[in-house]
């Protein structure tokens, strides 16, 4: 059994109950052992056992790795004249989505991976240890199958998005389309994903349409999700609740019932449903940002993300979304880290990760920094050191 003891933490953010600072249970002057991609021990460093190896963490803060529960990352194309066109004052519908699909479609096997591959790999550089990756640029069975497939390659937490927009050749069809998503397009996803989301928005799919395709997701074994209530006040945050969804995200423009209806949630035995809030899409579309404050003071669970895809939000960066959070979404600092480990965590329904106690998996980040308040205190800096997943230096 390998080990690996990580000594002279000045402070190291666990998550878990019994530290300082409230929710990071923040815990200092210690050192953390690793065995065998586990947390095994973690006391004040004196006190350290003997490993078979040592990393030295010099008097820096270690955190959880970040738990990206909300990415597109399979897609091909570019769309940065959209954004310039954003930047100009042109309002952000949604409507480019298919301008992806279309380049998604075209592109090989080859490409799609390089594409997932690398953005990956931006983002465990930048901390993030696990990363959730919908499909949703196909729209095909064959297409929406093979994204699932490949994102399965980096990822334990892939989704079917088949229900992202109607493709052109179904606009005049949506009955069929939804049909098709149900039907051939579910069994030849479902194989590869452990969850399904649907975009319930203005211009993509209505409640009833919605509620339906999540139904029989969940008839076959996948796991909720729901983008809801990004381009204006709508249904998809009670439906999220209402069908006890993992996680609704986005969550822009929302009533006082949407907040009740959220704060009130308890399924599956315990789980919430948690408000993933996607700061990115709002800083690269010029829209509203979501009240966070609104819905941590009414006791709803927060989680933060990145969104990161061609269109909307082409950011893989989790301290990039800390700051915003902060900066724009009324969060402390401690409010941000959290959501951006243990929240993403609750979004996924996983224990296992988002935190650093005895047992959790070995996933964390050694910062060029004391403390991680220096996350939003200097947004745009590589503050990451050092990054372990599963115990193992990356």
């Amino acid at each position: 059994m390998s080990s690996l003891l990580v000594d002279d933490i000045g402070e190291l953010v666990t998550n878990d109950l019994g530290g300082e600072d409230g929710p990071l249970g923040i815990r200092r002057d210690v050192a953390l052992l690793v065995e065998d991609g586990r947390v095994a021990w973690i006391g004040p460093s004196r006190d350290a056992p003997a490993a078979d190896r040592r990393l030295d963490a010099r008097g820096a803060a270690v955190l959880p790795g970040f738990v990206d529960s909300h990415a597109h990352l399979v897609f091909a194309g570019d769309r940065a004249a959209e954004f310039a066109a954003r930047m100009a004052g042109q309002p952000y519908t949604g409507g480019g989505i298919r301008t992806t699909v279309g380049a998604t479609r075209a592109a090989g096997d080859d490409e799609l991976r390089a594409t997932v591959r690398r953005l990956r790999g931006e983002a465990l550089r930048q901390g993030t240890t696990t990363m959730e990756i919908k499909s949703g640029y196909g729209l095909t069975v064959a297409d929406e199958a093979r994204s699932l497939r490949i994102a399965a390659e980096v990822s334990e937490e892939t989704t079917f998005l088949g229900a992202h927009v109607v493709p052109a050749e179904y606009a005049d069809r949506p009955d069929d389309y939804v049909g098709l998503v149900c039907g051939p397009m579910l069994a030849a996803a479902a194989p590869h994903a452990r969850w399904i989301d649907v975009f319930c928005e203005r211009g993509a799919f209505d409640v009833d349409h919605a509620r339906a395709i999540l139904a029989c997701g969940q008839a076959v074994g996948l796991g909720l999700r729901v983008h809801a209530n990004q381009l204006g006040p709508g249904p998809g945050v009670q439906l999220g609740v209402e069908l006890g969804a993992a996680s609704v995200d986005h969550c822009t423009h929302l009533t006082d019932a949407d907040v009740d209806a959220l704060a009130s949630t308890r399924v599956d035995g315990g789980h919430t449903t948690v408000a993933t809030l996607l700061p990115g899409a709002e800083f690269s579309t010029r829209s509203p940002y979501p009240d966070a404050r609104r819905l941590l003071d009414a006791g709803v669970t927060v989680a933060l993300a990145t969104d990161c895809n061609p269109g909307s939000s082409y950011t893989s960066s989790m301290p990039f979304c800390v700051a915003l959070a902060v900066r724009e979404m009324r969060m402390t600092p401690a409010e941000a880290v959290w959501a951006a480990t243990a929240g993403g965590a609750r979004a996924l329904r996983r224990d296992d990760i988002g935190r650093l106690g005895v047992g959790a998996r070995a996933d964390l980040m050694i910062l060029d920094a004391p403390s991680h308040l220096h996350l939003a205190y200097r947004p745009g800096v590589p503050l990451i050191r050092q990054v372990l997943r599963n115990g193992v230096l990356q």
